[in-house]
């Protein structure tokens, strides 16, 4: 068994926009069997439309590309490309430099399916080195230029939890409203340093996860940029019927005044993206079609697959002090869908040291 944690970094080059690369492979060309006798292996992605799924969803969905691809697609299909994105409407974007706007993507689709097809930029995963591990890249090539990517792999074989705490985090009345959690106006940014602070270490984890009171509310890790938060993001949890007719589907901006056999379509085209993703996990149909006959009463929330919690590597810095690792466009963003009566939501941070 291995004394202490291997950490490395690789550069990956995807081929297409879509492109699925399997990092263990990449591991075992560059370092051959270093991850062999390690029990559990971190990996990290450093952008906001590439990412992994969890383990037991990669498990499902038999650790192969074959069942990667119809998976992810079905989010492709409810966040199609160049569809009219408030993201993507590059003379609204007041933080980007005049040449920066010429640079920037439209991606506000990739972003959604991340968000929306619960991917990770960190997930721990139980070691088996021979299995494929599969690093999702939803916006790899633009204008035919690669978009050069970075993960960070942390090999280890225990960890033990050394601090954990609660944050309280101020949300509006509304019903639908994002946080970012890296503000630092926020308590919970001074709590996580702090606890940085007094627990140096050289490879360790934090996880943040919602309260177990917590209903209607989820986090993930992505870009926090006004329009594509209070926008593009509100306006699928709000009303998934007309967020698809203004991307284009087959329904009309207000569903309730169409007849109802074009209601039916409407329908229809939610289902049909309910049924691939069934189809993807390789699930029953007797008791699930039961469920996906009512998922239309469901909100959007209950379509997409929100998580409750969220993980972030930790490193020793260069002055020896643990840092959390992330990309330049990552934050900690705090999503919920109605509204709560106490204004806050609450939080756990619980921060592991590895060994």
């Amino acid at each position: 068994m291995a004394s202490r944690p291997f950490e490395t970094a690789l550069e990956l080059s995807p081929k297409s926009r879509f492109d699925v690369i399997d990092v263990n492979r990449m591991i075992a060309a560059k370092h051959g069997g270093v991850l062999e006798g390690f029990r559990r292996v971190l990996y990290c992605s450093h952008h906001t439309t590439a990412g992994y799924l969890e383990q037991n969803v990669a498990n499902r969905l038999r650790d192969r590309r074959e069942g990667v691809d119809p998976f992810i697609r079905v989010f492709q299909d409810l966040f199609p490309r160049n569809a009219g994105y408030r993201h993507d409407d590059m003379q609204l974007r007041a933080e980007l430099s005049e040449e920066e706007r010429g640079l920037e993507p439209p991606n506000g689709d990739a972003h959604l399916t991340f968000i929306g097809a619960g991917l990770q930029s960190c997930v721990t995963y139980r070691n088996h080195p021979e299995v494929p591990v599969f690093f999702m890249d939803l916006d790899g090539v633009y204008q035919n230029r690669v978009r050069y990517r970075t993960t960070t792999v942390v090999a280890y074989d225990r960890e033990e939890v050394v601090a954990e705490t609660r944050a309280e985090v101020p949300v509006t009345r509304h019903a639908i409203d994002s946080v970012n959690l890296r503000d630092d106006r926020l308590s919970v940014n001074r709590q996580i340093e702090e606890l940085l602070e007094s627990h140096p270490m050289e490879h360790g984890r934090l996880d943040i996860f919602l309260d177990a009171q917590e209903q209607a509310a989820g986090v993930t890790v992505n870009e926090y940029e006004t329009l594509l938060m209070r926008h593009d993001l509100a306006e699928v949890l709000r009303d998934p019927l007309r967020f698809m007719a203004r991307q284009g589907q087959r329904m009309l901006l207000n569903p309730r005044a169409v007849p109802a056999k074009t209601l039916g379509y409407a329908r229809y085209d939610l289902v049909r993206v309910v049924n691939g993703m069934i189809d993807a996990l390789g699930l029953s149909d007797s008791a699930f079609e039961h469920f996906v006959a009512r998922l239309m009463a469901f909100p959007a929330s209950r379509r997409l697959r929100f998580k409750r919690s969220l993980s972030m590597p930790v490193s020793g810095g260069a002055d020896g002090r643990a840092q959390l690792v992330k990309g330049r466009y990552q934050s900690p963003i705090l999503i919920q869908w109605a509204p709560t009566p106490r204004g806050a939501r609450t939080l756990r941070l619980r921060l592991s040291r590895f060994f």
